[in-house]
């Protein structure tokens, strides 16, 4: 008489929700900051990772003084959290999400479109595959008025401290404005201070000599460049200090403290700027565009 197979138990499946939070707190280092990503309270937040822990059995994450950080395992799981939610994502879109067509003009600053026009795009078009985005990158000034002439129908351009602009638009995202230059470096103990900025009609420009003029403190445009890739080449060489995006510095880089004796510069705002008339292909991709601003951490 043979023995009877008993049948294999089925492994667990991996929620969601769980995973989302997971990402966010990989994303933004923080329990806090994710909890507000996830409109959760971090007790819930806690709670929810000690359920996905449970469930893969391993410890996801190292909680250190002022942050948190992803263990080996944690790092493994990542990917595969990633994927899942996209494939999610990709899957729902195809019944719930707008059934639309067309081609879309889409215009961006920048640093923008190094920075988080990657991951818009890639998420829009598996979500729209129907849409064609055309992209122009540029200065905030020349965005506008192709958004007026028409050549445009949406861009995000830069605005003033917290985003305050003599123009309509909607405030998507706000970040802190700080100084930066080579880590080491000594441009910012030079007297005047060399700067590397981009031309007339930049709001980062007109922040920093605003506050260097309300300072007192004497200083030299040393370098001229569209490019925030030509502007960290001339603080990377150690030949000027720039104002920059606190999330847009990294090494050589480094954000000069207060004993550089420079002025604070406060926050500006990305605003988003749409043509008249744009219709119903325009208004998916502006809804797209701000669910993914608002899953990015904010500056504290």
């Amino acid at each position: 008489m043979t023995a009877s197979i008993q049948p294999k138990a089925p492994l667990p499946l991996l929620d969601n929700d769980l995973l989302r939070t997971f990402v966010a707190i990989a994303d933004t280092g923080s329990f806090s900051r994710a909890a507000r990503q996830v409109a959760r309270t971090p007790g819930a937040v806690s709670m929810q990772i000690r359920r996905l822990e449970e469930t893969v059995e391993r410890t996801l994450f190292l909680r250190e003084a002022r942050r948190v950080r992803l263990t080996r395992e944690g790092e493994a799981l990542l990917g595969y959290a990633r994927q899942l939610l996209e494939i999610n994502e990709e899957a729902v879109a195809q019944f719930l999400a707008p059934r639309v067509n067309g081609t879309v003009s889409f215009g961006v600053t920048d640093d923008v479109g190094t920075r988080i026009l990657p991951d818009v795009l890639a998420h829009f078009a598996r979500t729209h595959p129907a849409v064609q985005v055309d992209v122009t990158s540029g200065r905030s000034v020349d965005l506008l008025s192709r958004v007026d002439d028409g050549a445009l129908d949406l861009a995000l351009v830069t605005a003033g401290n917290d985003g305050q602009d003599d123009r309509d638009g909607e405030l998507v995202y706000t970040e802190q404005l700080v100084w930066a230059g080579q880590a080491g470096g000594t441009a910012a103990q030079r007297d005047p201070l060399p700067l590397s900025l981009a031309a007339e009609g930049c709001i980062w420009r007109a922040m920093a000599l605003a506050a260097l003029d309300g300072a007192g403190r004497r200083y030299r445009i040393a370098y001229t460049s569209e490019h925030t890739a030509g502007q960290e080449a001339a603080m990377s060489a150690d030949l000027a200090v720039a104002p920059f995006p606190r999330a847009l510095i990294r090494p050589p880089l480094t954000r000069l403290d207060d004993d550089a004796g420079l002025p604070p510069l406060g926050t500006y705002g990305i605003v988003m700027v749409r043509a008249a008339g744009g219709g119903k292909t325009v208004d998916v991709l502006a809804e797209h565009v701000l669910e993914r601003f608002r899953a990015l951490p904010r500056d504290a």
